[in-house]
């Protein structure tokens, strides 16, 4: 957790925060997804966190990917911006959080995979038709999504 949300946390409990998130979806070349279970809920999602005051986001993605996972973010493009209902979110510990979550696709990366033990108990690459059922639920849209989409690329592919 960023030092500013923890300051945050100090004044208003667990009170309702609204949170801005940089994330990554992480594809390798055989089409898969990075996932990470998570130390807190034990749910599998991508990397990504809270974006610091004055930070850029796109930076904040590329720190966020590289401390929970090892790896260092090249070419990103924006995926998409997450929002609403389905990003409303109570933590194990009772925090609760109103999320808008903006999520970059990098299939350009570098660096060996090491988990950040704090935050992720284990990494893994799943291919879009066999995410695991296990979803972090703010994460589980957007990864649907990207799944959806990745699925329809490849049977597009093999139609042609």
């Amino acid at each position: 957790m960023s030092d500013y949300i923890m300051n945050l946390r100090k004044l208003v409990g667990h009170r309702l925060l609204l949170q801005v998130g940089a994330s990554i979806i992480v594809e390798d070349g055989e089409g898969r997804v990075l996932l990470g279970r998570r130390t807190d809920n034990h749910a599998w999602g991508y990397p990504g966190g809270s974006v610091e005051p004055d930070e850029d986001v796109e930076e904040a993605a590329r720190r966020e990917l590289f401390e929970e996972t090892g790896l260092t973010a090249g070419r990103m493009e924006l995926f998409g911006i997450w929002s609403g209902p389905r990003l409303h979110y109570v933590y194990p510990n009772g925090d609760e959080v109103s999320n808008i979550d903006i999520v970059y696709l990098c299939r350009d990366y570098s660096g060996a995979l090491r988990a950040q033990p704090e935050e992720i108990e284990e990494l893994a690459w799943f291919p879009p038709d066999a995410l695991p059922e296990r979803l972090s639920p703010p994460i589980a849209g957007p990864l649907t999504e990207w799944a959806e989409k990745r699925l329809k690329q490849i049977r597009q592919r093999n139609s042609d």
